[in-house]
């Protein structure tokens, strides 16, 4: 029996513990120390389900620094991929509840991993990020930042963003300007960060900082939050194609203000953990541990 199973998207990398195969007591403590690159498993982040629920299956979401986020647009794809193989679901079309509510995911190729998600509504008013001041919808409004001021235009996909229009972007850049502003007093709850270019009518290139996990190389939620912001100013039609370090996803914004998202996710690696990591994760002796970790009666044995 796997006690974890690792995938990519984009090169955004989600570890899945499947509380029906394996559990673990998701504290934050022990979130940090599976995604851990160098004393862990090393991940993105975790998905934590499915739990099932009559007819409804639900899914938790962590970052790597052990908060818990409400949506990821590439760890849906991830673990929508995950629940249609490992036989949860028979259909290819079904809902995940999160967070942020339910979408709706749709294994388009099966054996290529080409998944499509329906992420839901978004919107531009700043009570819903949440965001400090008066309510008001956050389109190109400036923003003041070590005597710089910069136009932002933020936007709720189920989780806050901050996109930030520049002629010219990069990876420096994100790092110089991602953390400052995913920390800024106006986002009381902190904000995911996209510095976006426009290529073209259909196409735009983004550097992200997440709130939670830092430089990324893709994001689904971030793709959808650029899209739609260059779509409200103007500068983009549906469908947009986003080009990140990691790889391209195609947004799709309807008349409805509702968004859809298509892309691959693709499996790495399925595992154990040893008793030795196990103890580690409680703070305890490796016998305690066992104890803890292994309730079903697994051994434990790599």
């Amino acid at each position: 029996m796997f006690e974890f199973t690792k995938y990519e998207a984009l090169g955004n990398d989600y570890i899945i513990i499947d509380p029906n195969q394996y559990d673990v007591p998701m504290t934050a403590d022990i979130v940090r120390r599976i995604c851990d690159r160098h004393l862990g498993v090393g991940s993105d982040g975790i998905l934590y389900g499915p739990f099932i629920e009559g007819d409804r299956i639900r899914l938790r979401i962590f970052n790597p620094d052990g908060s818990e986020c409400e949506k990821s647009g590439n760890g849906l794809r991830i673990f929508a991929r995950y629940v249609y193989e490992s036989k949860y679901v028979k259909s290819q079309t079904f809902s995940i509840h999160t967070r942020a509510g339910e979408v709706v995911a749709n294994i388009l190729e099966p054996k290529e991993g080409l998944i499509k998600v329906l992420m839901g509504a978004y919107t531009f008013q700043s009570e819903q990020l949440p965001m400090a001041g008066a309510p008001r919808e956050v389109i190109q409004e400036p923003l003041e930042l070590d005597g710089e001021t910069l136009r932002v235009t933020c936007v709720s996909v189920g989780n806050p963003h901050c996109v930030v229009p520049l002629e010219e972007i990069s990876r420096d850049k994100a790092f110089q300007l991602g953390p400052r502003l995913s920390s800024h007093a106006l986002f009381p709850q902190k904000t995911n960060v996209q510095l976006m270019k426009v290529l073209d009518s259909h196409n735009i290139q983004i550097e992200i900082w997440e709130r939670g996990a830092g430089y990324t190389l893709a994001s689904g939620s971030s793709s959808c939050a650029a899209a739609c912001a260059a779509h409200r100013l103007g500068l983009v039609q549906s469908p947009v194609t986003v080009h990140m370090p990691g790889g391209r996803l195609e947004i799709e914004i309807d008349r409805d203000g509702r968004i859809s998202m298509t892309g691959t996710a693709r499996p790495v690696a399925q595992g154990v953990f040893t008793p030795e990591f196990k103890a580690r994760l409680r703070g305890v002796d490796e016998a305690a541990a066992y104890i803890c970790f292994n309730a079903s009666g697994d051994s434990g044995r790599t």
